[in-house]
C-alpha cells in the first residue's frame, strides 16, 4: 500500500500531514491532500516531492469518488456527518479509512460490509477521543492483568492555553472547530456514578461541574462529556459502578459559558432576520427582559449577576454591550457567537496551547484499595504547530503507516481499544513526547 489520502487540510491537520509526508520516503508513500480550498492544501503540502494538493469539494460525488479510487488507505477529516459518505465510497472501492471523529450509529451499521471486504475502517483516532481510549485501555489491560477489580473510572481531557500565553478573562483560545466550541455539550450528558444512572441535559451541564487538581498545573473545571455509558462495554468494563468523561477547563469558564447558553446566543437553530443591521448591542437587547435599566443590568438580572460580576466581565470582554455591527445576514446566534470568538479568542502567532489529559481509576486488589492517577501535559509552539493539532493528528498518521505496512489483522468498524493497535501507537507518540506520569496510592 502506497497510496495515502488526507480529506480535509484544515485546523487541526498540519501535523497528520507532516508526519505522513515526513515518513513517505522511508515508506515510498505517495500523499494527495484534497480540500476545497486548493490554496490551503497547496500551502501544507509545501512542494513536498511524495505530495501533492488536489481540489476536491466532497460533495460532488464523481469526483470524490475518483480521488478515492487511486489511494489504498484514506485519512478523512472532514465534518463528522460527512464521513458516512465517504465510508461508503470506501466500502465500494475497497479502501481502508481512518477518522478522528466519534462513530456514528450510521458508521457502526457499515461494520458487516467493512469486514466483508476486509477493510478496517478505524474511528475515534485522535485526541479525545483517541489518545484517550488507547492511554485508558492500556492502564485497564494492566490492572486487571494483575488480578486488580476496577470501581470507578474518571477521564478528564482539555484543550486549553498554556499559562505563558494566558492573556484574556476567559483564559481560552480557538485551538479547534471554532462550531465545535460553540455548540459544545449540546444533547444530554450521561454517566454512572455509584450503580446509579445520571442525566445532565446542556441547560445544566455548565453549571454542574467538578474541580479536579492537575499535578503541578494547579485546579481547574470539569463538566461531563457526552455519553460515557457507551464506553463501559468497550473498555471490558460492564459492571463498573464509576464511569465519567470529561472536558476541563480553567476555573471560571463555565459559569461564563452557561451565561451565553441562558441568554441564548448558542443557539443554532433560528436565522435572524436581518442580522447583518443589528449591533451586538441591539441583538443583547431582543435577548434581554423588558425593564428600565441599560440592557447590560438587564441581562444581569437575567442571569441573576451582578453588573460587575466576573460572569457580566468576561461578557462585556467580548464586546456583547458594544455598538458594532455584526455584519453577518441570516445568521444563527450561534454563528454570531462564533465570529466572535474567531476574533476575540483567536490564538496569536506565537500564543502556545496547551492539552492536558488525566486518568483516575480506583481498583481493589489483595484486599486493599488502590487510586491510579495517570497524567499527560503537552503545550503548543506557536499558531502553527499545537499540541491540538499534533495529538490529533499523529495518531492517524502513525496508524496509517501500521496499515499501510500490514501491521493490522483486524478488520471492521472499530475504535482504538485494542492492544494490537494501543501498543504501537502509544509507543511511537512517547517520540514525539506523549507521556504521562503516574501517581498511586492506597486509599483503603
Amino acid at each position: 500500500m502506497n497510496s495515502i489520502l488526507i480529506i480535509g487540510a484544515g485546523r487541526s491537520s498540519g501535523a497528520l500531514i507532516n508526519y505522513v509526508l515526513d515518513k513517505s520516503r522511508e515508506h515510498g508513500w505517495f500523499v494527495t491532500v484534497a480540500d476545497a480550498d486548493p490554496a490551503l492544501a497547496d500551502a501544507k503540502v509545501n512542494g513536498h516531492p511524495n505530495g501533492r494538493p488536489a481540489w476536491l469539494d466532497v460533495l460532488k460525488v464523481n469526483d470524490r469518488r475518483e480521488l478515492i479510487s487511486r489511494a489504498d488507505v484514506v485519512v478523512s477529516l472532514l465534518p463528522a456527518h460527512l464521513h458516512v459518505e465517504v465510508a461508503q465510497d470506501c466500502i465500494k472501492l475497497k479502501k481502508h479509512l481512518i477518522t478522528a471523529s466519534y462513530v456514528s450509529k450510521e458508521m457502526y451499521s457499515l461494520g458487516d460490509e467493512v469486514r466483508d471486504r476486509e477493510l478496517i475502517f478505524m474511528g475515534e483516532m485522535g485526541l479525545d477521543p483517541g489518545i484517550d481510549h488507547m492511554s485508558a485501555m492500556q492502564k485497564i489491560d494492566e490492572i486487571k492483568a494483575k488480578g486488580g477489580k476496577i470501581l470507578a473510572f474518571r477521564s478528564y481531557t482539555g484543550g486549553l492555553i498554556a499559562p505563558e500565553s494566558d492573556t484574556n478573562p476567559w483564559r481560552y483560545k480557538i485551538t479547534w472547530n471554532p462550531r465545535n466550541v460553540v455548540l459544545a455539550g449540546q444533547g444530554t450528558a450521561q454517566y454512572l456514578y455509584k450503580k446509579k444512572l445520571k442525566f445532565i441535559p446542556y441547560n445544566r451541564l455548565f453549571r454542574e461541574i467538578w474541580n479536579v487538581e492537575v499535578p503541578g498545573m494547579g485546579n481547574f473545571e470539569v463538566y461531563a462529556n457526552r455519553d460515557s455509558l457507551l464506553y463501559r462495554e468497550q473498555y471490558g468494563l460492564k459492571d463498573i459502578p464509576t464511569i465519567l468523561r470529561g472536558t476541563i477547563r480553567y476555573p471560571g469558564y463555565c459559569a461564563a459559558w452557561n451565561a451565553l447558553i441562558e441568554i441564548g446566543l448558542t443557539d443554532a437553530d433560528f436565522p435572524i432576520l436581518d442580522s447583518g443591521k443589528l449591533t451586538y448591542h441591539s441583538l443583547m437587547e431582543a435577548f434581554a427582559p423588558e425593564g428600565t435599566g441599560s440592557v447590560k443590568d438587564r441581562i444581569a438580572e437575567l442571569l441573576n449577576e451582578a453588573p460587575d460580576s466576573e460572569v457580566m466581565q468576561k461578557l462585556e470582554w467580548l464586546g456583547l454591550f458594544s455598538k458594532k455591527k455584526i455584519n453577518i445576514e441570516n445568521a444563527t446566534p450561534a454563528l454570531i457567537l462564533e465570529h466572535l470568538l474567531l476574533k476575540k479568542w483567536k490564538l496569536e502567532p506565537q500564543d502556545k496551547d496547551m492539552i492536558i489529559m488525566q486518568h483516575e481509576f480506583v481498583y481493589a486488589l489483595n484486599g486493599k484499595k488502590h487510586r491510579l492517577t495517570s497524567t499527560m501535559v503537552m503545550k503548543g509552539n506557536g499558531q502553527n504547530d499545537t499540541a491540538m493539532a499534533r495529538l490529533v493528528g499523529l495518531p492517524m498518521g502513525i496508524f496509517v503507516g501500521l496499515i499501510a505496512d500490514g501491521k493490522i489483522k483486524s478488520t471492521g468498524v472499530q475504535i482504538p481499544v485494542t492492544k494490537e493497535v494501543y501498543e504501537p501507537v502509544l509507543e511511537e507518540l512517547k517520540e514525539y513526547g506523549v507521556i504521562f506520569t503516574e501517581k498511586e496510592e492506597v486509599i483503603g
